[in-house]
Parts: structure tokens; sequence; C-alpha cells
């Protein structure tokens, strides 16, 4: 998108920026706190405001020599003090504004009766009115889907058969629903639904009143709108566009331009997270500015008139939210891409950024909640960006010789990046340098991908073959986003840490605040960037060295990927052995890429519960994976469906394999010791037909025993015995849970114990007894939860333990 007029940047238009700001963070205040609190605001706000202008029309009588005689003071004739004295007034009334239009809602929020029924967490049979696309947040691999869907009260009954009488401001809240049946999928915004569930407290910080939990089908009592339905259409017309493309770009092409990441590869996802590209996959100004600034060339091209091109970027406006959805963050980004536009059309950012400001207003008295939402934050920042910075930015490169359109490139994404970044470490945890450079390189592909993209849904429902043909043109541009991100998530030390949350979000801001008025000066200039280039040239080698990871000599690594088992013993260069896959895809992949694996001979399933089998997808990703070897026993079905299919679809061979089975690969010797026997009827019979392992590493002896119980434990020590089970490292079964035989302890007579376990969570693992019972028998205790990855290292004849605690930037569950 150009920032516009070429003249010499004219000094922006802040009048209204206080009032923006302030009704911003009032509405903010009375979102997380209550409907007093925004009265509180409001009153004092009148007060600030009316003792301000009072004190201002005084003072300026004084100041005309005329002392308590009646007189009237134009605004515009007021000095210095007067005109920051108007600025006070701006702020109380932005106050005013914000805090009156939260308190509104939040007063239906917390209004009886519903909060009562809420807090009794009743049972209810409920009518709601869809807000926004359900969401899918967990895969069915990992137990019942859950889905998340916004929804508003239409109506409300208790179950137990008594009246519940809800006025009608009550009937107008929202409501959060967290469903587990399938059909959720494919509802419509502005679909009206019936459905049973029990009502609960939501977390807070949101205007949802309450949590509808149901695992029913809902029943539809009406149709959505019909600019819903064809945007249905259309969307699930580019999604079948894109089922033959490949996983990567065909995934990603729906999320660029309709922010639609159903079916995003959740590698890429993580890729574009660290590259500062998560932008490109949410429905942001930026699209709304590329499709419909593309409508605007071509009516330029064509010398359409003013009013002829406004219509026509209008009706492109119009259909672009149409088929985003339009959902209360796509208006949001509409309403950010027509300023945007304005700025491009007009040539004036004075005339774009009150705009800004008003709309920023506006849109928050509309809709409270979006003071608390995070993408509103990034639009806002973002467009700010384009206007305040990005057009001195470039008329100081232009000013030195860069050529226009070259400064402009570089201009734009740096500028918007640089406003998001106090945001996005907030969220993270993290400065992203690669973002910049990441962000300038993929500039040539957004435009080409999100047009040919709209046009591929705009064709579907008319001529499927050509949108397929549209499609596969537009999935080009989306590789090299894929490529970009992918290389740019692997530069060493891309992304650093930084405290995460809103005080370091603050902090950012003010360094970064102090930093632009530095730049303004020649000395000052001057020594920023030497402190700088210092700085990068001397932390970077040490930040490298430090963050090396894995140590010299490892022979075991194990994964800190939350409440799961990732295990990975090392082949060869860039090669490993991989016993379980976690929980979750990203987690896994990450592991393997901070030891810098890519060459997987063997990937071991101990058994198909999802804490062990929901990441495979991130062992296979990128990845040469010769084989799959798992558990005879076949339960449950849902983890063996979901291990076969990921294989299948990659060609991976895969079988069961038994006891007395062997594998070498590099230095690595894989014996299956177990289970000895199929058990049935135990309290976990899945965990006790795991597979138990022992693998020798350059001489060291490891034993992964998989979530093996007393049943197993104790049959494989009965028939190998203390000797056939002794070993120098063991993975404690089950996470460390009480589940242990402890015969079976002693006789391993490990040295190092190590439990992969997640932090906090429900199961109470691992278990103070075992890990006492361990430490007691002379083995060195090591947790993932606490400790992060673990490395058992054999350096000069000994072992040794290296271990690496995992920051924001590496995504630790």
């Amino acid at each position: 998108m150009s920032t516009g007029h070429r003249s010499p940047t004219e000094a922006p238009d802040l009048r209204l920026a206080g009032f923006a700001v302030a009704c911003w963070l009032a509405a903010l205040t009375v979102v997380y706190g209550s409907a007093a609190r925004g009265l509180a605001l409001v009153a004092g706000g009148v007060l600030a405001a009316v003792g301000l202008v009072a004190g201002m029309f005084a003072a300026d009588r004084v100041r005309r020599g005329r002392p308590g005689r009646p007189g009237r003071a134009r605004p515009r004739r007021l000095g210095g003090p007067g005109r920051f004295g108007w600025i006070g007034v701006a702020l109380a009334i932005g106050v005013v504004c914000g805090s009156a239009a939260a308190a509104t809602r939040v007063a239906t929020r917390d209004a009886d009766p519903l909060a009562t029924l809420v807090r009794d967490r009743a049972a209810v049979t409920v009518e709601l009115i869809i807000r926004d696309d359900p969401r899918q947040v967990r895969s069915a691999v990992a137990g019942p889907a859950l889905w998340l869907v916004p929804v508003r009260l239409a109506d409300l009954s208790l179950q137990s058969g008594a009246v519940a009488s809800v006025g009608s401001s009550v009937v107008r809240a929202r409501l959060l629903v967290l469903g587990t049946s399938g059909g959720w999928a494919g509802l419509l915004p502005g679909q009206r639904v019936r459905v049973d569930g029990r009502l609960a407290p939501s977390r807070g910080g949101d205007l949802n009143a309450g949590v509808v939990s149901t695992a029913d089908d809902p029943v539809p009592v009406g149709v959505s709108s019909w600019a819903q339905r064809a945007a249905g259409v259309l969307r699930t017309g580019l999604q079948r566009a894109c089922v033959g493309l490949h996983d990567e770009p065909g995934g990603l092409l729906p999320g660029l331009v309709v922010g639609d990441t159903s079916r995003l590869d959740v590698g890429v996802e993580e890729d574009f997270r660290a590259t500062g590209l998560t932008h490109l996959v949410a429905v942001s100004g930026s699209n709304v500015a590329i499709a419909v600034g593309f409508v605007l060339l071509i009516m330029r091209w064509c010398r359409a008139g003013p009013g002829l091109t406004a219509a026509a970027c209008t009706v492109a406006l119009v259909g672009f939210v149409i088929l985003a959805r339009p959902s209360p963050s796509v208006v949001r980004a509409g309403v950010m891409g027509a300023i945007g536009l304005l700025a491009l059309a007009t040539g004036r950012q004075r005339a774009a950024l009150p705009a800004l400001c008003t709309t920023i207003a506006v849109l928050v008295m509309i809709d409270p909640e979006l003071s608390a939402d995070a993408g509103f934050a990034l639009s806002v920042l973002a467009t700010g960006g384009l206007l305040l910075l990005a057009p001195r930015w470039r008329d100081a490169m232009t000013a030195r010789g860069v050529p226009a359109g070259a400064a402009e490139a570089l201009a734009i994404p740096a500028a918007a990046q640089l406003a998001c970044t106090p945001v996005v470490a907030g969220l993270s945890g993290t400065i992203s340098l690669v973002a910049v450079p990441a962000n300038l390189l993929v500039v040539p592909a957004i435009a080409p991908a999100t047009v040919l993209g709209v046009a591929t849904a705009i064709l579907s429902p008319i001529w499927p073959v050509g949108a397929q043909w549209l499609a596969w043109l537009a999935h080009w541009p989306a590789w090299w986003l894929v490529v970009v991100a992918r290389y740019g998530a692997r530069v060493p030390a891309g992304a650093l840490p930084w405290p995460d949350g809103v005080t370091g979000a603050l902090a950012l801001a003010g360094l970064t605040l102090i930093v632009l008025v530095l730049l303004r000066h020649g000395l000052a200039r001057k020594l920023l960037v030497v402190v700088a280039v210092a700085a990068v040239v001397g932390a970077l080698p040490v930040r490298l060295v430090v963050a090396g990871w894995p140590p010299p000599g490892w022979v075991v690594a194990v994964c800190a990927v939350g409440q799961g088992d990732v295990v990975v013993l090392p082949a060869g260069p860039r090669t490993a052995v991989v016993i379980d896959a976690g929980p979750e895809p990203a987690a896994a992949d990450r592991c393997l890429r901070r030891l810098g694996v890519r060459v997987v001979p063997l990937l071991v399933v101990s058994h198909f519960h999802a804490d062990h089998v929901a990441g495979v997808g991130g062992i296979l990703r990128n990845r040469r994976v010769t084989t799959v070897a798992t558990t005879g026993w076949p339960e449950p079905a849902a983890g063996r469906d979901a291990v076969t299919m990921a294989a299948a679809g990659r060609g991976v061979a895969i079988g069961a394999v038994p006891a007395g089975w062997t594998f070498r690969h590099g230095s690595v010797e894989l014996t299956v010791l177990g289970p000895t026997e199929s058990f049935s009827g135990t309290r976990s019979d899945p965990n006790n037909n795991s597979l138990m392992v022992l693998a020798v590493v350059r001489g060291v002896r490891i034993l992964l025993t998989g979530d093996a119980e007393h049943e197993s434990q104790r049959a494989l020590l009965d028939r190998l015995g203390p000797a056939g089970l002794r070993a120098d490292v063991l993975k404690v079964a089950h996470h460390g849970s009480s589940f242990q035989e402890v015969d079976f302890l002693d006789a391993v007579d490990a040295a190092v114990a190590v439990v992969p376990v997640g932090t906090g969570n429900r199961y109470g693992h691992p278990d103070p007894g075992v890990l006492a019972r361990l430490s007691a028998g002379g083995a060195r205790v090591l947790r993932t939860d606490v400790d992060g990855d673990l490395a058992v290292v054999w350096r000069d004849g000994r072992l040794a333990v290296s271990t690496r605690r995992l920051t924001a930037v590496d995504g630790a569950s």
C-alpha cells in the first residue's frame, strides 16, 4: 500500500489523538472491572472537563485584564497554556465516552439473573445467535474436538423445568460456547441455534457473561443472512480449489485471502510467528487495502472519474467484507483499510490521521471489547505507523538518493513492524530480529497471492475448474511466503527474549519512543547507530555460543513439550532416532529443530495415547522419516488412526514390532524389551502395553519405558531380572506417576533419571514419593517442567547432564 503524496511530509494532525487514546484506555479499564468503575470514571471525566473549561476561561479573562467580567473567548485565541487545557478537555471527554460505552455493556454482562445462573453453573437450554465462525482449537486425536463459538444469547430456560425470567437487556448478553460436537462445524455467523448445556463463569477481560459447555449437537432454528450465506459459498469454493495444492501453500492461501486458517500447517504457523508474519493470515487493513487498491489501480488505468472510482472502490470494499465475513474483526479491518486508502487516494496524511483517531473512538464505543483485543491494537498501530513514520522515512531516504520505489518498499514494512513490535513483544516475550527483512522479502508476493485468491473465491461457484487454475497460480507467491518464513525462523538468534505481558509491551514502547526522538538529532542518531551495532556484534556471538544446543557429546535428549514425551537419540550428523511425538506438532517440530535433526531413520511410537502421538505431524514435517515402529496394542483407536494416516500421507513405512525386535543405525543400537505379553483388564491397558526399549548410544545404556505401569514393569523384571534392566539413564515411565514398581526402579539403578512432564498438569505428576525413591537410589533426577530441555552427555568417560531452560522464543508449552 502506498503512503501517498510525494511532496514534503506534512506535520501530523494529532488534535484527536488524546481523545482516541483516552477513550480506548477508559474502555479497557472498565471491561476489566465493573459498571460501577465505569460510572466513577464518567463522573470524574465530566468534572475534569468542566473544571478545565472553567479554569481556562477564568485564566483568559485575567490575561485580558478583565477579571470577573463576562466575556466569550474563542478556543483558537487561547495562548500556550490554553492549548494544553484543551488537550486536557479532549482527554476528559475521551474518558467519559469510553467508560460510558463500556459501563453499559459491562452492566449487561454482570446483570442478574444471568449472573446468578452462571455462578450456580446451571443446566440450561439456550437459543443463541452465532457471532463469528466456530473455531476448532483441539484436534480429535487428543480426544473430542473442542469448538469455540462466540454467540449472543437470544433465549434461555432451565433444564430443571423452572422458569428463568430474563429481561431484554440480559437476553442480548454475549456468551462463549465450548462444544465438543462436530455439529458446530459449518455453522454461519448470524445463524440461530438451540442447544442444551451448562453455564460457567468466563475467564474475564471481555464482555462474555459466561461460558456454555455442551457436548450436544446444536439444533438450527433459523438461517443466517444472505451475506453470510454468500460468504460461506465463496469461502468453501476457495478451500475446495486449494485441495489439490501442496499442503503448506494450499493451506496458507485461504488464510492470506480471508483469514481462514483451518488448513494451515502448524509448522508454517510457527514459522510465521517466529518471523513476524502472523499478521498476513489474519484479516487486516492491509488485506482490504490490497483488494480495494487493485480496483483503484484498474479504475485509474481506465481513466475513470472520481465518482465512478469511489463507487467501484466502495463496492469492492463491501464485497471483500462479505467474503471475509462481516464479523467485528473484519469490519474493523475494513475501516482500517479504508483509512489507508484515504491517504493513498488523497495524498493527505493530515486527513487520514484524524480519521484514524475518530475511527478508533467510534469502534471502541460501539464494541468496547475491542479495547482488550490484540488484533485491534495491531491494526491501529500498523495503520498509525504507515501514516506517521513511513512518509517521513521514505522522504528521508529519497533525499539521500534512494529511488522512490525502493524507499517506499523499505519504509512501509519497517514502519508497520516497528509500530507493532511492543504489542508483539508483550504477547510473545520476544523481539524478532528477522521480522523487518522477512516482511520486506514477502512484499512482492502478498498482493499477487491476495488478488488471485480473491479471484479464485469469486470464480469458484461459477467455474470450478477455472478457480482451481487460479488457485494454482496463487499458490506460487504463497509458496514464496512459506520459504521466507521457514528459513527466517531458522536464523540463529533470530529472536531475542523480552519480558512479556503489559510490562514488557510498555517498556518496549517507551524505549521505542525514546529512540525515535533521539533519531531526530544528528549526534544522538550517530551514537545510537554505534551502540546498536556494537551491541549486535558483541552480543550475537555470545548468544550463539550460550544458546548452542545440543551440547557436544550428547547421547540422549528429552524435550520439554508439555505433558508428553519426545526422546531423541543421536544417530549421526543431523540424524536421530525419535521415541514418541508428544502432544503437539509444533512443539515436536521445535524440539527437533533445536537439535538440528533433519533425518529420522526410525520413529518409535510407544503407545497411542495423545500425549505420545498427537505431535507426529511435527516429526514428519520437512524431514526424511524412513520407518515408524509402533506397539501392537491398537487402542486408543483415534491415536492409532492418526499415526497411520500421517505415515501413509508421507509414504513412510509403519508397523508393529514385538519384544526382541532390534534396530541399528549409526551410533544407535535399539532393542525392544517389552511388553512381554498383552495386558488386558488393567488400570490402563494402553499404558501397560507400551513399548519398552533399551537403547545403547556410544556405550551408554538408556532405558525408555513409555507409560508402562505396575503390571508391565513387574512382568519385565521377572523375565529379565535386574541384570537385564540395568541402565545408565532411565526415562521414568508415565511422567513420574505413582504407578511404578519399586523393585523395577531399584533394578534399573540409573545414574540419571529424566521425567518428561508438563507444567501445572492436572494429574499431580510427578509423584514426590517416586522422585524421592530415585534420588535415594543415587540417581540425579531432572524434569522437563522445571529444567526445560534435558541432554545427557558422555564426556571424558563420565556422564554429565546439560539443561536448556525454554523461553517464549521456543514457544514452550
